[in-house]
């Protein structure tokens, strides 16, 4: 079949091969053999403040000599509960240097998804912002009883000028400690843990927004690779980069760009709280990143940003965007200011580390697309009706791919992991529930969730792809397109456009804005593609990560 014999291989840059050797090393020795490498180069700047990577190293191993002690080791997780701070980075390495296994938990979950999401992945250990601890997770700390160790910080707490360290409350059944005075009193001394590619680095869950989250296992191996994949795809030079990233890190996303950074010794500029945007163009302006990655919602928020569009972005190689569409006209504004062929717009989940497809490095990208399969990738597009049968070339179909990436299976979920991993002429190939195409270059487009397809009448309606036509309109500032029930017709659903308006037609009667988006909608798309109602409220609501909240919009 046509996907099998690789068409995207062509439109490869010149010096990235088909297929890529990967090591088998355990992620926790690829970092510690970096931060050996580059002992003097800082390994982030936060609020005014740095480390160095030999520094890093240093406070992880007594993190990991203290964990050890407590009774943490090989087989147990850590789950952390914080923003992107240094913490979450001496967090991870000194945990994985204690044999552990990480779970990423996000701050904005309600108490009982905490509890959730602490029980099913087993959490021995968690590291934990000081006012999550007080307003979130104290009254339902008793609810988690497996739970032993609880470590609380606060965002200042890393600072040279701080000496006294956030603590918790006491909890029965718990010891809840600082975080830094926990570690500050042992040495350096982790313990000597070995990991087979195929043991458990990160249980990362994917964003619930269909149903409650699910644990993606993500092991050495795949985490190793993907980093593989990606370095050898943009060139990297190890030591060279300073990277600006607003995705969280406990988000896959964000934890894989971190990960990538401490691998390749680039410093990080690590963004607190990505909606101020006034913050990050302070930071990118005192320290001129090469690389600029974040989801597309804030870059367009950053666009919106006068200062931002006022900065020099010469040093700049990339700007890296996933997660969620990016608006073709947002990336040809995005372009107009920080240079041409700088936007790499990728595609990938949760449950493949994430990383799948990726723009072309040097050569010339599509905007619009989210680039090529990665090396050692196997890819297919198939129809949506039976999931294995393989559509022609330029038809919409589900996307799935089979790979050193994809994760082993979600965690104490076997239904769920039988559905998303299926076995397709001997490989195990991992449904994404995404709808998409391959041009004749080998380039992918995205055009929606299988979830979020409209069905209208029998024809399908890809939201996203209507979602893009519609930015164009200048009364949209942010929008988002969902399927209702049709009372008249239980197999169709009608369309409906939520809309945030632009700032230049904020103050304009809603019924007028309707009638023009409605116009422009008929001008625009086939008949049952315009949105039957559309609805205005004052801001588009956003997932922890950015991404648009089409769950909180179906209610």
């Amino acid at each position: 079949m046509v996907y099998d014999g690789k068409p995207w291989l062509k439109s490869y840059d010149p010096d990235v091969p088909e297929n890529i050797e990967i090591p088998a090393i355990s992620l926790k020795r690829y970092y510690v053999e970096t931060f050996k490498q580059h002992p003097d180069r800082a390994a982030y700047q936060y609020l005014g403040s740095s480390l160095t990577f030999g520094e890093l190293l240093e406070r992880s191993g007594r993190l990991a000599k203290a964990l050890n002690e407590h009774g943490l080791g090989k087989g147990d997780v850590v789950s952390i509960c914080l923003p992107n701070t240094p913490q979450y980075m001496i967090s991870i390495v000194g945990a994985l240097q204690a044999g552990c296994a990480i779970s990423g938990l996000a701050p904005l979950l309600m108490p009982d998804e905490i509890v959730y999401q602490l029980k099913n992945c087993g959490a021995k250990a968690l590291i934990i912002l000081d006012m999550l601890f007080d307003a979130k997770f104290a009254t339902v700390a008793d609810q988690v009883p497996d739970l032993e160790l609880v470590l609380v910080t606060g965002v200042m707490d890393m600072l040279p000028s701080t000496t006294e360290y956030s603590v918790g409350k006491p909890l029965d059944g718990k010891k809840v400690l600082a975080f830094v005075d926990f570690f500050e009193q042992y040495p350096d001394e982790p313990p000597d843990v070995s990991f087979e590619t195929g043991d458990a680095c990160y249980l990362q869950y994917t964003g619930g927004t269909t149903g409650p989250p699910k644990g993606a296992i993500l092991t050495h191996g795949s985490m190793v690779a993907n980093i593989y994949q990606f370095e050898r795809w943009m060139a990297m030079e190890p030591g060279k980069e300073t990277w600006l990233s607003g995705f969280p890190i406990f988000h896959q996303a964000g934890l894989f760009v971190c990960s990538c950074a401490m691998t390749w010794a680039a410093t990080q500029i690590l963004i607190p709280d990505p909606r101020n945007v006034d913050y990050i163009v302070a930071e990118y302006k005192q320290h001129r990143p090469t690389f600029l990655i974040n989801v597309p919602s804030l870059f367009i928020m950053l666009l919106a940003n006068e200062e931002f569009r006022k900065q020099d972005f010469s040093q700049v190689r990339y700007c890296m965007s996933g997660a969620a569409p990016f608006p073709v006209d947002s990336m040809v504004d995005l372009e107009s200011v920080v240079g041409q062929n700088k936007m790499v717009e990728v595609w990938g989940m949760t449950e493949t580390s994430p990383l799948i497809t990726v723009n072309p490095g040097r050569g010339k990208k599509k905007l619009g697309s989210v680039g090529l399969p990665l090396p050692s990738t196997e890819f297919r597009i198939v129809a949506l009706e039976d999931g294995a049968t393989q559509v022609p070339m330029g038809e919409e179909g589900e996307l799935i791919c089979s790979g050193p990436q994809v994760m082993i299976g979600y965690l104490n979920k076997p239904e769920e992991t039988k559905n998303a991993l299926r076995e397709h002429d001997g490989k195990i190939w991992m449904h994404t529930g995404d709808v998409g195409r391959m041009d004749d270059g080998g380039f992918v487009y995205v055009v929606d969730r299988v979830k979020d397809m409209i069905i209208v009448g029998g024809y399908k309606v890809f939201s996203s792809e209507v979602e893009d036509k519609l930015y164009k309109h200048p009364a949209i500032g942010m929008c988002a397109l969902i399927g209702i029930p049709n009372p008249d017709r239980p197999d169709s659903e009608i369309v409906k456009l939520i809309v945030q308006k632009s700032e230049a037609y904020a103050g304009k009667p809603d019924e007028e804005v309707k009638e023009d988006i409605t116009a422009f909608a008929r001008e625009k798309l086939a008949p049952y593609k315009v949105p039957k109602i559309i609805e205005f409220i004052d801001a588009i609501p956003l997932t922890s990560v950015g991404k648009v909240n089409k769950k909180s919009l179906r209610v």
